[in-house]
This record gives structure tokens, C-alpha cells and sequence, in this order.
């Protein structure tokens, strides 16, 4: 395995242009979730190119390749890349700047596909060293629910071949170019989307006892929300309730709208309290608003569960890491509240998500992500090519 495992790092160096050129050309054509038709479209001339079948449309734009070794039927494992992009308008000078107003990759999605592209170069190169099929999921619709994940898997991506484990990558501005992240077990939460509509009688402003004030009401159950967190749930499970966005219909400085809109997010890391809590949001907020009068039109937009990474599989990921960059160059990484589709899979394979550097503070690379002013440091493409590639023929020798 030493040879080979050297070959692969010689083989990222090689691929590296190729991987920087795949991820200007997409960042610079960012498409919106499930609208993703070019970048299909490029990912599919990419693996022609490799000499790698593939199958396209799934969940619209989706594409999946296969890359076969020796014994092809031996073993199965997948990776996963994802594909859109966001409604943010970049703010970056670079050359490669997105040339799609109010469009950008602002999430590292264009890193992902370019970096699992050049891992299948890699694998795709050295397939008479491996025995099992290696599947290439490149994925639409990852930021938006119901995710590109959850209607492929429902379509069968998991299927026919079944892979026994599946790998993701993430951009993490957090650690420098070259640096990985793991964390075995919980590692990202459940995201629900809250909707609220608070009901009222509006009026003037001067004459309250004539309305059924619906902002009075409102702040109200935003602030008994919060009891939900600090005295229903188990202080030892993490929970997040925020609500972001409250929208009058209506009023002015002294018109008293007759209905107010809230938005909010709850997340966590338990299916069981997370199931009861949405139950619990319902209750109070219909319950407060009744008691003034009101009424509180509850929608709950079901989102994507907490995602569990594998023990086993993170751990091989982990030496991984560390035999193709070294272990002072991989962390182990925080639990975070933020969420990813990944989770989808998560739950139905054994399967490992974890994350790769793309920061250098000495050229002022380390804009968050869903900012207009993300970047990467390319360097990071060489390295993740490597550790994908490596961590998939691993995972394959072990069985």
C-alpha cells in the first residue's frame, strides 16, 4: 500500500492545474439549487474526458459515475460531491469571479466537485491497484430542502450497485489550505424550518383596547419560545430555536397590523426530542395566541436530520489524513448546529463527513462561507484530491 499511497500523492501533484481549472470554471458559473443544468453538464464532459461512465439526471441534474477495479462486485463505497450554488452576489475581484449576477458559490460546492473530479482522475488512474467499484455521486440541490440527497437516495442511488460506505468533503475557512478536520459520531444538527402567522384584529394605534395587537402577541411567543430550550429540553442535548425574520402585513407608526409572519429555525441532535419540540412549538404558539384572542397559523417545513458519522469509518478517514498530510495537519473537530443534506445518506450507510482547510491569513483568505466574500486558497486542491482518493482505496482494501 506504500507505493500505491505514493502514487497517489505524485498523481494529485499532477492533476492539481486541472483540479484549479475545473473549480474557476464552475465558480465563475455558479446555478442555483436544482437549477444546476451547466455544471451536470460540465461534470459530465469531465468524466467523458477521464474515460468514466456515468448516468445523469438525477434529481434533475444530478450525475453519478462508476469507477470499477478489479472485482468490481468485491466491494462498494461511494463519495459525494455537491453541485449548487447561492443567491449572494460575490463581492471578490479575483479573475474567476462569478459572472452570474446575484449568483455565487459562496458554500464551496464548486471546490467539492473539482476536488472529487480530480480524485476520480486519480482512482480512475491506478483502478488495476484496487479491487470494488467506486461510486461518484455528484449531487444538485444540497441548500435547499428537501435536498438533492433525500430524492436521490428515493430514486435509487444507493442502490445497484449498494455501496457499504459513503464519504463527503466540506470547505472549512476555520483551518488553513492542507489542514482536515473529523469528528466521529454526532457532527452536524437537524434543521427545521419554523412558519409562523400571528393572527390578530388591527387597527389604530391609539385605540389598542379596540385591536388584538398581533406584534404584541408575537413577541410574546418568541419570548415563551425560548422556554422550549431552557426548561423542556435536557441541558445536556444540544438545541437551537432562532427566529430570524418578523414581517408585519400591513401597519405603520400607528397602524396596528391585522397579522404578523415569523421565521425561525430549530435545531438539534436527537430524533426523539426533535419530534417533541416541534410538537412543543406548536402548542405554545397556538396556545398564547389564544389566550389573547388571536389565532397562530403553524407550518413546520421538515428539514434534514442530524448527521452521524460512522466511528469505524471516521477513524481510517482520520489515519488517512494523516499518512497523505501528516498529523499535525488533522484536527478534531467541534460539534457544529449548522446542517447538511450529507445527513440523508448518513442515515442509511455508514458513512463519514468531514472537512478540509482552504484558509491562508497571509493572503487574507478567510472569509466565511455564505459570505460575498468567501475564497479559497487553491492549494487545497491538491491535498483533497488526495486524501478523497486515498481514504476511498482504503476503505476498499479493508473490505
Amino acid at each position: 500500500m506504500s507505493a500505491l499511497k505514493d502514487k497517489v500523492i505524485e498523481l494529485s501533484h499532477q492533476f492539481h492545474k486541472d483540479a484549479v481549472s475545473c473549480r474557476r470554471h464552475i465558480h465563475m458559473h455558479p446555478e442555483l439549487s436544482f437549477e444546476e443544468k451547466e455544471t451536470g453538464l460540465f461534470v459530465q464532459k469531465t468524466l467523458e474526458e477521464i474515460g468514466i461512465g456515468f448516468t445523469s439526471g438525477w434529481a434533475g441534474h444530478g450525475v453519478v459515475g462508476m469507477i470499477e477495479g478489479n472485482r468490481p462486485d468485491s466491494a462498494v463505497i461511494a463519495l459525494r460531491a455537491d453541485l449548487d450554488a447561492l443567491p449572494i452576489q460575490e463581492e471578490n475581484t479575483a479573475e474567476y469571479v462569478s459572472r452570474n449576477p446575484g449568483v455565487m458559490h459562496a458554500c464551496g460546492h464548486d471546490v467539492h466537485t473539482a476536488s472529487l473530479l480530480s480524485a476520480a482522475r486519480i482512482l480512475h488512474t491506478v483502478r488495476d491497484k484496487f479491487d470494488g467499484t467506486i461510486k461518484l455521486i455528484f449531487q444538485p440541490g444540497e441548500e435547499k430542502t428537501p435536498g438533492g440527497a433525500s430524492i436521490m437516495i428515493k430514486e435509487g442511488v444507493l442502490e445497484k450497485p449498494s455501496p457499504s460506505a459513503i464519504f463527503g468533503q466540506h470547505v472549512y475557512p476555520q483551518l488553513p489550505a492542507g489542514h482536515f478536520g473529523f469528528k466521529a459520531d454526532r457532527y452536524m444538527a437537524s434543521a427545521d424550518e419554523i412558519n409562523l402567522r400571528v393572527v390578530g384584529k388591527g387597527g389604530h394605534g391609539a385605540i389598542p383596547q379596540l385591536t388584538i395587537d398581533p406584534i404584541a402577541i408575537a413577541a410574546q411567543i418568541i419570548t415563551g419560545m425560548q422556554q422550549i430550550i431552557s426548561r423542556m429540553a435536557d441541558p445536556t442535548l444540544p438545541a437551537v430555536l432562532t427566529f430570524g425574520k418578523i414581517e408585519s402585513e400591513g401597519g405603520t407608526y400607528n397602524v396596528i397590523p391585522n397579522a404578523v409572519k415569523i421565521l425561525g429555525t430549530f435545531r438539534t441532535y436527537d430524533e426523539d426530542w426533535r419530534e417533541k419540540a416541534l410538537v412543543k412549538v406548536r402548542e405554545v404558539a397556538e396556545g398564547i395566541a389564544a389566550s389573547f384572542g388571536a389565532t397562530c397559523e403553524v407550518h413546520i417545513e421538515r428539514g434534514y436530520p442530524f448527521l452521524v458519522n460512522d466511528q469505524r469509518l471516521t477513524e481510517m478517514s482520520c489515519e488517512a489524513a494523516v499518512d497523505i498530510v501528516g498529523s499535525e495537519n488533522v484536527h478534531e473537530l467541534p460539534l457544529r448546529m449548522t446542517a447538511e443534506d450529507f445527513a440523508y445518506y448518513s442515515h442509511q450507510v455508514p458513512g463519514c463527513f468531514y472537512r478540509m482547510g482552504v484558509a491562508n491569513q497571509a493572503r487574507n483568505i478567510t472569509s466565511s462561507v455564505h459570505t460575498p466574500t468567501f475564497d479559497i486558497d487553491e492549494s487545497a486542491l491538491q491535498s483533497a484530491p488526495a486524501v478523497m482518493a486515498w481514504i476511498a482505496l482504503r476503505q476498499l482494501s479493508a473490505g
